[in-house]
């Protein structure tokens, strides 16, 4: 699969959130502002797991329909993979 800007982007917002939280425990910050913040990096990463996924369950579906095979197996990962991440 090949990742659009848009992950490549997402990622990095990511990485600058998570060198904010390095930075506030090194400042020896609050507790509650470090858990709101990791709280903030997961679910981005949560919603760059799902981008990714349903973008590569539109493809893996559009190639199947095409080939004129079954979708099943092709959900049944992406729904695992949903799962595994949680």
């Amino acid at each position: 699969m090949e990742y659009d800007k848009k992950i490549e982007n997402r990622l990095k917002r990511i990485e600058g959130q998570l060198r904010g939280v390095i930075k506030m425990v090194e400042a020896d910050g609050e507790c509650r502002d470090v858990v709101t913040q990791l709280s903030a990096v997961r679910s981005a990463v949560d919603r760059t797991i799902g981008v990714i996924v349903s973008e590569n369950l539109q493809s893996c579906v559009r190639d199947s329909l095409e080939k004129g095979e079954s979708t099943e197996d092709v959900v049944k990962e992406a729904v695992e993979l949903l799962v595994k991440s949680r």
